[in-house]
């Protein structure tokens, strides 16, 4: 879901991503990086046998498609309201809002991997009644996450540092909500017969990798989740 923000509204609201919960919460980061020495010269069959791996290892997934969960139900976590629905990006101008407070590696890494244009699903969970709300757009790519810095903020992170920030988020924009909620349950049900049987949701990452607040969609995925919409539960 998306993180808490005071600076916009009068009101000390702030909006924030599903906490991304379990042992993921607190797993290494798997990036690497830059030490700042130089590379030692590598040999000829060292480089052939990097090469080699390089081709027979299968490249990164790549997604256009992603489902990010956020609470639009009240909870006051540090004296801040963490509600934030679809409703709620509607009523913003512009109807755009910046999607913080992810502290998920992995999370965080998939909302890197998000490109201008990629539509995103707006998924209302710790609710009474969790489900596919409506469609959001990406409008501007990974930025530094100004929450993490923010003593005040629910998401205040004090391991990160501005010369070396951990967190990110991108802008979203609200595109629609979706003439019929999906819910949790319906999804649930279609999940476990495709996993049986065959179908586009059996490794859908919303129960393959139920506690990630921000999750890639493949295209199948996306557009038979869309076609839900015009069914009647």
């Amino acid at each position: 879901m998306p993180p808490k923000k005071r600076a916009r509204g009068a009101k000390n609201t702030t909006k924030t991503v599903q906490a991304d919960s379990g042992s993921e919460d607190n797993t290494p980061e798997t990036a690497t990086r830059s030490t700042g020495k130089r590379k030692t010269a590598q040999s000829a069959k060292s480089k052939g046998k990097e090469a080699s791996k390089a081709k027979d290892s299968p490249s990164k997934a790549s997604y256009s498609h992603w489902l990010m969960k956020s609470e639009p139900e009240s909870r006051i976590e540090k004296g801040i309201d963490m509600k934030f629905g679809i409703e709620d990006l509607k009523a913003l101008p512009d109807q755009t809002d910046c999607w913080d407070g992810v502290r998920n590696y992995q999370a965080r890494n998939f909302m890197r991997d998000m490109k201008v244009g990629h539509q995103a699903f707006f998924y209302h969970s710790n609710c009474k009644e969790p489900g596919v709300a409506g469609l959001m757009k990406i409008v501007k790519e990974a930025y530094v996450d100004h929450t993490q810095f923010d003593k005040k903020d629910a998401h205040y992170d004090a391991s990160s540092k501005p010369d070396n920030p951990k967190w990110s988020m991108v802008d979203v924009q609200y595109e629609r909500t979706l003439t019929h909620f999906v819910s949790l349950a319906e999804l649930k049900k279609l999940h476990l017969q495709h996993k049986a049987k065959g179908g586009p949701l059996k490794d859908m990452a919303l129960f393959t990798r139920a506690r990630l607040s921000v999750q890639p969609l493949t295209e199948e995925e996306f557009n038979f989740v869309l076609s839900m919409e015009d069914e009647e539960p």
